[in-house]
């Protein structure tokens, strides 16, 4: 048996090999028909770990006559890519005479490169040196320079779907020439299911798990065994890590999502996104902090309490810690998912802002200024105020906007929750301000 790793012998060698990636590699797709015609341009893989990244430029190498270099970002650095592009060049002129190949670079992990590592390559892609293929778990939009990227065909890889798993286990056990050769071996409809979700459409993930459970049914009681059991598996099992980068894409999204699910009232949604995060490894005061942001965005003053709560739940986890304080995590989120909502003090303050803007410093009426100087009264500062607490129903009426922005409405209740009874208080002040006039 080779001792090459298992997900490293099955990687497949032309595209009847590969599995999934339909939406790109369909049989009448442009990327497909350009890796047969050798013509593959420059382009950034971008998709999650084991779904076929690697896989695919090693079926381009064996496809396309071009030479074809291939290096990590892990341990490569500007003297490293300038050896290569210096190699290219060479390689190209000594040739020219001759039916011309290019060389295709295939840097893996290419977001590992920082700014001046990836401007190096600009050059090269764009007079034609090579043709650059990097591979990238991380958001291209992030982590690749745009004038880099501005360069390359953008080609999206998704999770391999549950079918494409479910054949690759078949493979990998019985019939593949590469693969374990185990016909031996079977795997209940159970244990298939558990393992297809534990590796979360990661081929290598799901190859590797394989591979283990393989070698240890030869060993012990199960030595000559037919099947891989959940007993077995439950023994060995190991869970794979969320996909959670809490500084990539995948932070922005599940934040993104959790926060929208809060606003939609979605309490479903709500507890399981928060759950994904938490158990993603996300700092929880992080969450905390958004949460208490949600509570002032999107439901302000239809629940006040919804900010009282948000502090306690900041306090309470402070005090206690994990794992005891995440609940107050769970208890904060729910109640802001089931409160009623309102962004009316945030439209309050984005309309004032633009007010002041276009209206630049307007003076304070003089009736509202204290007459604290001789100069001051003698100007009528305070003069004409009317201090409200002498007044009937404690309200004078008085308006205390400049005079250029008499009227002017910033701040407008809804009708849910708390706010409808501030909408009903508004409308009886105005009635008030009326009968004075």
């Amino acid at each position: 048996m080779s001792q090459t790793p298992l997900a490293e012998r099955m990687r497949p060698k032309n595209l009847d090999e590969f599995l999934g990636q339909q939406r790109i590699l369909g049989e009448t797709s442009m990327l497909r028909s350009a890796i047969l015609s050798g013509n593959v341009p420059s382009a950034i893989f971008w998709g999650p770990p084991g779904c076929g990244k690697t896989s695919l430029a090693n079926v381009i190498k064996h496809h396309t006559k071009k030479r074809f270099v291939a290096i990590s970002a892990v341990n490569s650095g500007v003297k490293d890519i300038k050896g290569v592009l210096d190699e290219a060049k060479i390689y190209r002129e000594e040739i020219a005479g001759e039916q011309q190949r290019d060389t295709i670079l295939f840097i893996d992990e290419i977001h590992r490169f920082n700014k001046a590592q990836q401007d190096s390559l600009l050059g090269a892609v764009e007079n034609g040196t090579i043709i650059l293929i990097g591979a990238t778990t991380e958001n291209p939009g992030f982590e690749v320079n745009s004038a880099l990227l501005s360069r390359c065909q953008l080609i999206l890889f998704a999770p391999l779907q549950e079918s494409d798993m479910r054949g690759l286990i078949e493979l990998a056990l019985h019939t593949h020439a590469r693969g374990l050769q185990r016909q031996d071996l079977t795997i209940s409809d159970e244990v298939a299911q558990k393992l297809i979700a534990q590796a979360d459409g990661d081929a290598r993930f799901l190859l590797n798990q394989l591979e283990w459970l393989a070698s240890v049914v030869d060993v012990g009681d199960l030595a000559h065994g037919s099947e891989i059991t959940s007993e077995l598996l439950d023994k060995i099992n190991y869970q794979k890590p969320l996909r959670y980068d809490k500084s990539g894409e995948e932070h922005y999204n599940l934040i993104s999502v959790l926060h929208k699910s809060v606003r939609g009232s979605d309490v479903q949604a709500t507890v399981y996104w928060l759950h994904r995060m938490i158990e993603g490894g996300e700092d929880p005061r992080y969450i905390l902090r958004r949460l208490m942001r949600m509570a002032m965005e999107d439901i302000g003053l239809a629940d006040p309490n919804a900010l009282l709560l948000a502090t306690a739940a900041r306090e309470a986890f402070d005090f206690m810690g994990a794992p005891e304080g995440l609940i107050a995590l769970d208890e904060l989120a729910v109640y802001l998912a089931l409160a009623p909502k309102s962004n009316s003090l945030e439209k309050a303050g984005i309309s004032a802002n633009s007010c002041i803007k276009h209206t630049g410093t307007l003076p304070v009426p003089k009736a509202f200024r204290n007459p604290v100087t001789k100069v001051g009264t003698q100007l009528g500062y305070g003069r004409d105020y009317q201090y409200d607490h002498d007044q009937p129903n404690a309200y004078a009426g008085q308006e205390h906007l400049p005079e250029k922005l008499k009227g002017q409405k910033f701040y407008e209740p809804t009708e849910y929750g708390k706010e409808k009874s501030f909408t009903e208080r508004m409308k009886e002040l105005e009635r008030l301000r009326k009968l004075k006039e």
